[in-house]
């Protein structure tokens, strides 16, 4: 047991519960830790193990400090904050057990905060061109993201497999991880049974404007940068500084880099380290402007040209809103300042899953087409349509069985001895086909199977399945551990006498451990005497052990112990 924990202890019970609530968040403290009391608490703080697993996490000017403090010397401005993480005294020393843990780690140097030179034009022009880029092919994996949700591994990265279906896609297989993180970062998407999907706010962002997109990725950059990067401004310090900010972490250069690979994907960073006009109220703690910027972006278009091969042509980046509604009619087959799309009877098809009418794509199409809808397009959705709906696919009221029935019993037949429904487990009954397998899947499972197929509620009317609901993004406050218990716990050990509590603990863990401790008795006349015990026992309010010095057996009572100190195990 430290002898250094009463103090500590001491410490955390006046701490008011926001400053216990920041000590236990950063120092990696669990919800329930098993602590009894505030002594336990101290213990535990001061344990070397626990002392090691803060170290990394420390800021380079904490290190310094704490360093200096452990000479001997003042810490300085980080005074507050390493008292605040349990590593120094209220008086600013260090605790005896942070030697230990400073063993061995080197000295570190905090470097200089030089702001970063403004960019070139050449090189702003560069960075305008990466982060418009970044976006795009963000709302690329977004999109696909949504409509098929893949498969993330334990932490959180992309397979090697869907990477492969992702760059035939046409998402850079190198951007994938990084997208992925500054997609969780803004809340767009989540990993929700080890499935990347796409939240409302991703829904939201997918059809506004470039530079809105832009705005809340830089904002989300901002916002979620580690302590070690952040200014007292409540932006970023420079970027050449930043692979030094956390000097004792030894995964931090390879952390660091990332980050700094994604300041550059966004356009805060140029190749050359320069900072382009956009980035620099960022840095500051400034609200984000996206002005200089946008005039750097292409301009965005709301019309397209439909041609008689079945395809249209976007003459520059379509807003991001058309584009989205674009691709739930036609297939994308090339993506550049002037995009391509290609309509046929699957991709037709998919938007009327989605909730799409003959009308309401004709309505669509005509309102952004500068060469009206050619002839074999409109025929191409009429034809569509017809068919959409054929097959009907809802539950028996009776029996809670699935039902599909159509029109066409030829479509009845195929159905029937299709290979690929047969774990559905399909019977004839009457004109229809009937299945215990669940609505929902027997309707995904024949859209996947390409029957023109649709969901029937119990009034007998068609409604829209929704295979991925949107994924629901968790708040910073709900990841935060709630420590409220922990600490309701801790403060209703809180005696009135905390010497007698202590003196307790001290001479119980004096007799687990067999230990040889001093005590100090106070005597009948007001005097006190000091005793060499080797304890053994400890109950009903008396402590037995060996004496020492006269080799008989002592029986005091704890009431007249005013101290006691463990002299060795």
């Amino acid at each position: 047991m430290s002898t250094h924990a009463r103090p500590l202890a001491d410490w955390l019970s006046a701490a008011s519960d926001d400053e216990l609530t920041r000590l236990f968040r950063l120092r990696g403290v669990r919800a329930d830790p098993g602590w009894h009391d505030f002594f336990d608490a101290a213990e535990a703080l001061l344990d070397p193990a626990s002392v090691g697993r803060i170290l990394p996490a420390l800021t380079a000017d904490e290190a310094s400090a704490l360093v200096r403090a452990a000479a001997g010397g003042d810490a300085g401005d980080a005074t507050a904050a390493l008292t605040s993480l349990a590593l120094l005294r209220p008086d600013g020393s260090p605790w005896p057990e942070l030697a230990t843990a400073l063993d061995g780690r080197p000295v570190p140097a905090a470097p200089a905060d030089t702001a970063p030179g403004p960019a070139s034009d050449a090189a702003s022009a560069h960075a305008a061109e990466r982060a418009f880029t970044t976006v795009a092919v963000l709302a690329d994996l977004l999109l696909i993201a949504r409509d098929s949700p893949f498969t993330l591994l334990t932490a959180g990265t992309v397979s090697a497999a869907e990477k492969r279906q992702l760059g035939e896609a046409g998402v850079p297989i190198e951007l994938i991880d990084a997208l992925v993180s500054i997609a969780g970062d803004a809340e767009l998407a989540v990993a929700a049974d080890r499935r990347l999907r796409v939240t409302d706010a991703g829904e939201e962002w997918l059809r506004s404007p470039a530079a809105d997109r832009w705005m809340r990725l830089a904002t989300a950059f901002r916002e979620t940068l580690p302590r070690g990067l952040r200014s007292a401004a409540g932006g970023w310090i420079a970027p050449s500084t930043w692979i030094h900010a956390h000097p004792w972490d030894p995964a931090w250069p390879e952390h660091s880099a990332a980050i700094l690979r994604t300041a550059r994907l966004l356009g805060l960073v140029t190749e050359d380290g320069t900072e382009p006009a956009w980035a620099t109220p960022l840095r500051e703690g400034a609200p984000v402007d996206a002005s200089a910027l946008t005039t750097l972006l292409p301009t965005e278009v709301d019309r397209i040209f439909l041609q008689n091969d079945l395809t249209a042509i976007a003459p520059g980046p379509l807003a991001p809103a058309l584009d989205v509604r674009l691709r739930t009619i036609a297939a994308r087959e090339s993506a550049a300042q002037a995009s391509s799309y290609r309509f046929t009877s699957e991709s037709t098809a998919h938007a009327f899953v989605v909730g799409e009418t003959e009308q309401s794509i004709l309505d669509f199409l005509g309102e952004i087409s500068l060469t009206g809808i050619p002839q074999p397009l409109a025929y191409l959705v009429s034809q569509t349509a017809q068919r959409h709906g054929l097959v009907r696919v809802s539950t028996d009221a009776e029996t809670g069985r699935t039902r599909i029935e159509s029109t066409d019993p030829h479509l009845i037949e195929a159905m029937a001895v299709d290979q690929n429904l047969r774990p559905l487990g399909l019977s004839a009954h009457v004109d229809s086909l009937t299945t215990k397998v669940g609505r929902d899947t027997v309707y995904w499972a024949l859209t996947d199977a390409r029957y023109p197929a649709t969901l029937i509620d119990a009034d007998g009317t068609a409604i829209v399945g929704d295979r991925n609901p949107p994924g629901v993004a968790v708040s910073a406050a709900d990841r935060v551990v709630d420590f409220t218990a922990l600490i309701t716990r801790l403060r209703a050990q809180q005696g009135p006498d905390a010497d007698a509590a202590w003196l307790d603990r001290e001479l119980e863990a004096a007799v687990r451990a067999r230990a040889v401790v001093r005590v100090t008795v106070g005597m009948p006349d007001g005097s006190t005497r000091d005793l060499l015990l080797e304890a053994t026992g400890l109950g009903g309010g008396r402590l037995r052990g060996r004496d020492r010095a006269a080799d008989v057996e002592r029986t005091l009572p704890v009431s007249s112990i005013r101290a006691a100190t463990i002299v060795a195990p």
